[in-house]
């Protein structure tokens, strides 16, 4: 006991000296791998990659025992193992680190344009209105769509697979394309800059084991277009007419035309709008009340001071 009790201060004096020495950077630096662990976590925790990372982490469980209880067969074998399991992985989470890299590029780039283009709010509201428009007839008629708006991903490869339209998306035309006789009502509508611009194009289809076995391929499409890109996807079945969405390869359903259309603001306009405009709208008002001499009215209650 008491020799432990002598080797608890030096054990604190080197844990000072080592706090001692820890630097800003080091500091930043430690944070930044920690907003990297967690990310990565929670990228995992929701794909089907997370199985697999289990796995890799029990091999290198296995691989720290066996070094320890000196099991010189099993730790030649995982040692071969690990010379080629870089490869290994990457061959295995493909489509997760292709994804990763893909949101990774597209963040920066997300705050500066939100449909694919940058264009004035009005254009976009009058495009979502004709969409939402045309997709309540078509699930009221239960004649199946797919429509995918493009944002920062560029679906230049998707729409090869089509045929280009570039017209104007009005809600007669889309039900025209989409007329289950009609020659391109199979594929998918892409929307780039407020403007259809190709139909009939082919989407990848999600590979997800998860979704429920009632889906058929054309929301299969739908997701995997939201698995690999950002676009936001509106999808209708042509069995029930149930109106859906999908977004980061996230399956939504059961939409009205109401709740379409405040959906596809949101991911299209963004919900900041808003915001900015009640804050310059009240400072507007705050300085003309000044201008006449009449004091600034106070906030009521449940209203936030500006």
């Amino acid at each position: 006991m008491r020799p432990l009790l002598l080797t608890l201060p030096r054990q604190v004096e080197d844990i000072l000296s080592i706090v001692k020495t820890i630097s800003v950077l080091d500091v930043i630096d430690i944070a930044c791998v920690s907003v990297l662990l967690y990310y990565l976590y929670k990228f995992i925790r929701d794909r089907r990659a997370g199985k697999l990372a289990i796995g890799v982490l029990l091999l290198f469980a296995a691989q720290i025992v066996t070094s320890a209880l000196d099991m010189y067969l099993l730790q030649y074998i995982l040692h071969n193992v690990f010379q080629i399991g870089f490869i290994t992985l990457v061959i295995l989470f493909q489509p997760e680190i292709r994804s990763v890299l893909e949101q990774v590029g597209a963040t920066p780039i997300k705050g500066l344009r939100t449909f694919s283009e940058p264009r004035d709010s009005a254009s976009v509201q009058a495009v979502i209105d004709e969409v939402t428009e045309a997709v309540g007839d078509l699930a009221e008629s239960k004649t199946g769509a797919l429509i995918v708006f493009e944002r920062t991903t560029r679906l230049g490869d998707m729409i090869l697979t089509g045929t280009v339209i570039d017209a104007y998306p009005a809600a007669f035309l889309i039900k025209n394309i989409f007329f289950n006789k009609a020659p391109l009502h199979d594929g998918a509508m892409i929307i780039r800059s407020g403007r259809i611009n190709a139909a009939g194009c082919l989407l990848p289809l999600s590979s997800n084991p998860d979704i429920i076995k009632d889906l058929g391929t054309r929301h299969r499409a739908g997701i995997g277009m939201s698995e690999n890109s950002d676009a936001v996807v509106v999808i209708v079945s042509e069995e029930t007419g149930v109106i859906s969405t999908a977004v980061d390869g996230k399956l939504t359903r059961g939409y009205d035309r109401e709740s379409l259309r405040a959906f596809l603001h949101t991911q299209l306009m963004g919900s900041g709008d808003h915001k900015r405009f009640d804050l310059l709208q009240r400072v507007r008002e705050i300085k003309e009340r000044e201008k006449n001499g009449k004091p600034a009215k106070k906030p009521e209650k449940g209203e936030r001071a500006q």
